[in-house]
């Protein structure tokens, strides 16, 4: 491209007179001392730069004019534009046709304006900023991955779909995950019973009277009015009385029974994952389940129960925390089984909980609460002996039954890094296997452990004497 029309000039140098700021600020100058040499220059995207030669051109040419634009504004002095990212090559020639130089012109973005926007939204942050091809490349040490998404996602306003990310998160990004389930049934139940019957040698022995509620009196053909009454060994709470009155025999039975019970389960699974990797726990087993297939087989899928414990940390800004969380607890019950054809298939008791929640280091959350109150009151009774007072009470049956349960679950995450070996304690640290000396002539089945040092001697030093569970009121 030979450029020496006068008219091109003066346009060129009105423009560059109207927008001298523009390009003073990121304009470079080459100067060309010698010929036949080769040089190299780099123009910003959308900028420009100034080649200037000691020695008068008569014709400039451009490799490739889609990435650099040039113009001349003397016959020493050359404007290139960046247009856009790539390489090219600028051949100057004299007046007789021979080579001056070879410029080799390299177009990439503009990283000055790049460079002072991520000093002002990260002016911590030791970040690098490079070029390669047509892209940008970040490398160096951020604090936390969300600055470190910040400064990838202001280069991609710069350069999209070009950004190489070399960066890498620095500080403790280990997250140890303490979660407490903590649940409390309560029952109680009350029953009040009673029975009458009456037998003996009346009438030839043939009277035999039988009344009752519930399932206190099943009748009988047997002698005894016990029997009829259905009182035996096996009876809870049952007290009987009984008289004759000549051939007749007379019995009343009366069942009051009161029942109480306390349940208490706790589990507190403890587990530690990277940053942002999905970390599972499950303390308990599988059941077989028979499942029937199309063609008529029977195969086994085992479903899990016990403790279980899914979920993914990532490390935010500092000591923020966000965690996916999945966690469980459930276990065989019998009670809600069913059978098929001579197999019996157990129910399960499950309380599970997805969540997801932002924490700091040591925080806790609780995540799940659960109140349940059942009530059943039932009250039956022979009619209108039943309402006859007083003596009606021998005809009437109550039943009170009551269940309450309470669950919670606790989460609190924490910052770990690693420790060395003998700094942590296990379970088996505070029970040794005796000596023989100790076993025979002692009767001893653990040796002292209180010499042992460090966190292993701290948990020896523990007992299990004390004050543990909780009340229910």
């Amino acid at each position: 491209m030979y450029m020496s029309s006068p008219i091109k000039a003066a346009l060129l140098g009105a423009a560059l007179a109207i927008t001298p700021m523009a390009h003073s600020a990121f304009a470079d100058t080459l100067r060309v001392i010698r010929t036949n040499t080769e040089s190299s220059l780099n123009v910003p995207m959308n900028r420009a730069v100034v080649v200037e030669s000691e020695v008068p051109f008569a014709e400039l040419s451009i490799a490739n004019p889609s990435i650099a634009d040039i113009s001349s504004l003397s016959d020493r002095t050359i404007y290139v534009l960046g247009k856009s990212p790539g390489t090219t090559t600028l051949t100057i020639l004299d007046g007789n046709g021979q080579l001056i130089t070879n410029v080799d012109v390299k177009v990439a973005p503009d990283l000055s304006e790049f460079k002072e926007r991520l000093r002002q939204i990260l002016p911590d942050e030791k970040i690098e900023v490079r070029t390669a091809n047509d892209g940008i490349v970040l490398s160096g040490t951020v604090s936390s991955t969300v600055r470190m998404q910040r400064a990838l996602d202001l280069a991609t306003r710069y350069a999209p779909e070009r950004v190489s990310n070399l960066m890498t998160v620095g500080g403790v990004q280990q997250v140890m995950l303490k979660v407490r389930f903590a649940e409390m049934q309560r029952s109680v139940s009350k029953s009040l019973q009673a029975s009458l019957a009456t037998g003996g040698s009346v009438l030839d022995g043939d009277l035999g009277l039988e009344l009752g509620t519930g399932n206190a009196a099943p009748f009988a053909a047997v002698d005894s009015v016990a029997d009829k009454l259905g009182a035996g060994a096996s009876s809870q709470g049952a007290i009987l009385f009984g008289f004759n009155a000549g051939g007749l025999e007379v019995g009343i039975l009366l069942e009051a029974l009161e029942s109480k019970g306390v349940v208490r389960t706790l589990a507190e699974p403890n587990l530690t994952s990277l940053s942002g990797q999905e970390a599972t726990f499950l303390a308990g087993g599988e059941y077989p389940v028979p499942v029937s297939q199309e063609d008529g087989a029977i195969t086994v899928e085992f479903k899990p129960f016990g403790v279980e414990l899914n979920f993914i940390p990532r490390v935010l800004d500092g000591d923020q925390i966000n965690l996916e969380l999945e966690a469980a607890v459930s276990s065989i019950d019998p009670s809600s089984g069913i059978d098929i054809g001579a197999i019996r298939i157990d129910g399960f008791t499950r309380r599970e909980t997805t969540t997801t929640v932002e924490l700091r280091d040591g925080e806790s959350f609780a995540i799940a609460g659960l109140l349940q109150d059942d009530f059943r009151d039932l009250n039956s009774q022979v009619p209108w002996l039943g309402d006859i007072p007083v003596l009606g009470a021998l005809f009437r049956s109550a039943e009170y039954q009551r269940e309450q349960s309470e669950l919670v679950i606790i989460i609190t995450p924490h910052l770990v890094t690693p420790t060395r070996g003998e700094a942590l304690a296990l379970p088996t640290d505070r029970v040794r296997p005796p000596s023989e000396k100790d076993l025979f002539l002692f009767g001893r089945v653990a040796s002292d452990s209180r010499n042992l040092r460090g966190a292993a001697g701290e948990v020896a030093k523990q007992d299990f004497s004390g004050s543990y569970g909780y009340v229910m009121d």
